[in-house]
């Protein structure tokens, strides 16, 4: 029995295309995705992942939740740095981005940010004071 040749030409028209790119390495998947970061304002996810971004898996096409896994958490000049793959299929284990989280204290407010591909971009300001001084109305 003779067996088929795979030519390039078989192959790319077999499989669906995906666009991936790298960011510091890891892949990322926007097929996965219904838009890439999209902008949550001030709501900055330690952890989790965002499924109503989620459109599926490009690869097994399932939708389904999310492993976290490679969670790393360092520190640089005050600054807390939390990344981890959050969004990996669960089921055939394709990365579908990347999860970066920072928190620190600048002055008298705590600072938080958020990128990521699926849970989107998000930064967020909170006074570490009783009264907040940017609350704070001039009595003159």
């Amino acid at each position: 029995m003779r067996r088929p040749s795979l030519n390039s030409r078989e192959v790319s028209s077999s499989r669906k295309s995906r666009r991936i790119f790298a960011v510091n390495g890891v892949a990322m998947c926007v097929d996965c995705v219904e838009k890439e970061y999209p902008n949550r304002g001030n709501i900055c996810l330690e952890n989790g992942s965002f499924l109503l971004n989620f459109t599926g898996c490009a690869v097994c096409g399932k939708r389904d939740f999310m492993l976290i896994t490679n969670k790393s958490l360092k520190e640089e000049d005050g600054e807390e740095i939390v990344t981890y793959d959050p969004d990996l299929c669960k089921n055939c284990h394709h990365v579908i981005a990347r999860h970066e989280y920072t928190f620190s204290i600048m002055d008298e407010f705590q600072e938080y940010t958020m990128l990521c591909l699926l849970c989107g971009k998000a930064e967020d300001t909170i006074s570490i004071l009783p009264d907040d001084p940017r609350q704070m109305t001039l009595l003159f």
